[in-house]
């Protein structure tokens, strides 16, 4: 299950975040988003978890948590439609 994670202090790095949430199952991956212009966390990632149901335990008891004094939110990850093959207007690829 993907998990988006907002709030993030920006000391937080992809290795941080995956052990934070190794403490409740197994983590496919962990990522934390970073600006490419400036190199910096955008202070938001994901995490992938393997099983749905240690996701959920996560989500629930880290959700609200402060970290650093921010606190972070925890919830499910929305899915993005796929960037390739994008219509413009009148049904014209973008390309």
């Amino acid at each position: 299950m993907k998990l988006f994670v907002a709030g993030l202090p920006g000391e937080i790095d992809d290795v941080d975040l995956k052990e934070m949430f190794e403490l409740y199952g197994e983590v496919k991956y962990a990522q934390v988003i970073i600006d490419r212009q400036t190199g910096k966390s955008k202070c938001f990632g994901f995490v992938d978890m393997l099983n749905k149901e240690e996701a959920k335990e996560a989500m629930g008891l880290l959700d609200g948590v402060s970290i650093f004094g921010k606190k972070i939110a925890v919830k499910p990850a929305e899915e993005q439609p796929p960037h390739g093959n994008q219509m413009g207007p009148r049904g014209r690829n973008f390309r």
